[in-house]
C-alpha cells in the first residue's frame, strides 16, 4: 500500500529540491566571473554545513535525521556542482578536444578535463562511506554515492555519443567540454544505463513498499526510489529532443535574454 508520509512526500521533497537546486547552481555559474568568489563561498560553507549535518544525523534511525541527511547529502553535492561549473576545479586540460585524437588517447584528454572534479567526488564519497560505517543511518552516504555513479554515467555516455547531446546548462567557461562529446547516435551504452538505473529504481521501490509503513526505512527508500528515478529520466534526456532550457530556462536569464530577438 502506498503510504502518504512514506512514499508521497519523500517523492514530493526529492523533486522539489532537485529542480529548486539544479536552477539556483546553473544561476550561480551562469553570472558574471566576478562573482563566482562569492558564490564559491556560500557553497563552501553550504557543503562543510552538509558533512556536518550528515554527521550528527547519521547517529538517529528517526524519519527527521533521514530527511536532514539527505539534504546534508544534497548540500555537499551542490557545493561540488557548483566548483565544477564555475571552473574552480574540473581538470588540468582547460581547452577543446584535438580531433585528430581516438581511442585511448581521446579518452585521456577527455579524462584530463574533468580529473580534479572526479578526484574530489570519489574523495567525498570515501570520506561519507568511513564516517557512515556502522552507523545507524547511512542514507547521506548512499545518496552521495548514487549520485556520482549516475553522473559518471552520464559523463561516460556523453563521451561515448548519445542521440541528443544538447548541453544547455553547460556554462560559458565549461563551453569547451562540448568537444569531447561523441557522435550524436544511440548506443547500446545508453540502454543498459537506462536498464539498470530503472532496476536500480525497482529495487529502491521494492523495498519502500516492503518496509513498515512510517519508518525510516521507509522514507529512506522513498529517497533513494525518486532519486534513482530522476537518474532514468535525465538519461532518457540524453536519448529524446528535449531541451535543458524547458525546464530551468528561468534560471539562464543571460541566455534568455540573448535570445529575444532585438527591437528597433
Amino acid at each position: 500500500m502506498v503510504s502518504w508520509s512514506g512514499h508521497i512526500v519523500p517523492f514530493i521533497v526529492t523533486v522539489a529540491i532537485w529542480f529548486v537546486a539544479t536552477g539556483l547552481i546553473a544561476w550561480a555559474d551562469n553570472r558574471e566571473r566576478a562573482t563566482f568568489s562569492r558564490s564559491l563561498m556560500i557553497g563552501s560553507a553550504a557543503g562543510i554545513a552538509g558533512l556536518l549535518v550528515i554527521l550528527g544525523s547519521s547517529l538517529s534511525a528517526e524519519v527527521w535525521a533521514v530527511y536532514l541527511s539527505f539534504i546534508g547529502a544534497l548540500m555537499v553535492w551542490g557545493w561540488h556542482e557548483l566548483s565544477f561549473l564555475t571552473g574552480a576545479s574540473a581538470g588540468p586540460r582547460r581547452g577543446p578536444a584535438d580531433r585528430r585524437l581516438s581511442g585511448v588517447a581521446r579518452f585521456r584528454q577527455a579524462a584530463a578535463t574533468v580529473m580534479h572534479h572526479e578526484v574530489a567526488l570519489a574523495v567525498t564519497a570515501l570520506l561519507l562511506i568511513s564516517l557512515s560505517w556502522n552507523a545507524p543511518n547511512q542514507i547521506g552516504a548512499t545518496v552521495f554515492v548514487l549520485m556520482f555513479a549516475m553522473r559518471l554515467i552520464s559523463k561516460i555516455n556523453l563521451f561515448v555519443g548519445v542521440p541528443n547531446s544538447t548541453a544547455e546548462m553547460l556554462p560559458e567557461q565549461l563551453a569547451y567540454l562540448k568537444t569531447y562529446f561523441g557522435p550524436n547516435r544511440m548506443t547500446r551504452l545508453l540502454i543498459m544505463s537506462v536498464a539498470m538505473l530503472t532496476g536500480v529504481t525497482i529495487w529502491a521501490a521494492a523495498l519502500a513498499l516492503a518496509a513498515p509503513v512510517g519508518s525510516a526505512e521507509m522514507v529512506g527508500a522513498s529517497l533513494i526510489t525518486t532519486l534513482a528515478l530522476l537518474g532514468v529520466l535525465e538519461h532518457l534526456f540524453l536519448a529524446l529532443p528535449f531541451r535543458d532550457g524547458m525546464l530551468w530556462g528561468w534560471a539562464l536569464p543571460k541566455r534568455r535574454a540573448a535570445a529575444e530577438p532585438q527591437r528597433d
